[in-house]
């Protein structure tokens, strides 16, 4: 099973890794891609009117572009360590047992802008790129990942997909259809869906599935897995979903 993250626009900087190596990153048939939007951050960086603009930098954030300028010397973090926010403080990898954070390594990826989706211990820079920018000079980036990134999953050929991405990252590397896959939706117990506690529900999910490390390969697996946990996960309406269901 792998579990699909989305990441967060919020990170902790600094580091103690070495320097951004692409092809040492999960998925490597995405090298050409990774190099592709690297290279144009660090060009926009260049210019920073330019770079406000185009990744939506209110004047407080304007030092992020200092990030984009260092993406390849600056130094690195697992990425499950790197994001923080909501979702990220819920699943609070850091405070995981070493066996924990290496069953992460083996079944999470984290999907970013601009390097696609990547292991949960990857090492990875701190940046600024959103699912949403139109950089200059490349395509966007929904025309330059999805096909390449749905093609690498199918390459990878996982058994199951848990796909806890929000609408923007799924555009940007759809689960191919070869894959069974199944996209998370947090609602009530009536079905009413939650944006408040959604990435909240989606941090400690995946923090129980560390801690548990249960050896479910499909959907079905799952299922079992969450009804030992006294966690509620049911199977949607609509196709190739279910719902994680938490108290309003």
């Amino acid at each position: 099973m792998k579990i699909l993250l989305p990441p967060s626009e919020t990170k902790r900087l600094g580091g103690d890794g070495p320097a951004l190596s692409l092809d040492r990153l999960a998925l490597p048939a995405l090298t050409l891609q990774r190099e592709t939007i690297v290279e144009a951050l660090i060009a926009l960086a260049a210019y920073p009117d330019a770079s406000a603009r185009v990744l939506k930098l209110s004047d407080r954030q304007l030092g992020e572009i200092a990030h984009n300028r260092a993406l390849r010397t600056s130094a690195t973090m697992p990425a499950v360590d790197r994001y923080t926010g909501v979702l990220y403080d819920a699943l609070d990898a850091g405070s995981l047992d070493a066996p924990a954070r290496r069953w992460l390594a083996g079944h999470m990826w984290i999907h970013s802008a601009p390097f696609g989706p990547v292991g949960a211990l990857d090492s990875i820079p701190s940046y600024r790129l959103a699912a949403g920018a139109s950089l200059p000079g490349v395509a966007p980036l929904r025309r330059l990942w999805a096909d390449a990134t749905t093609a690498a999953i199918a390459d990878e050929a996982p058994s199951f997909v848990l796909d806890l991405r929000s609408e923007a990252y799924v555009a940007l590397g759809p689960v191919p259809a070869s894959v069974p896959s199944a996209y998370v939706r947090v609602v009530t117990e009536q079905g009413r869906a939650l944006n408040h506690f959604n990435k909240k529900a989606k941090g400690e999910l995946v923090r129980a599935l560390a801690e548990d490390r249960p050896r479910a390969r499909t959907l079905d697996g799952l299922l079992d897995w969450a009804q030992s946990r006294s966690l509620v996960i049911r199977r949607a309406e609509q196709p190739d979903t279910v719902e994680l269901v938490v108290a309003s």
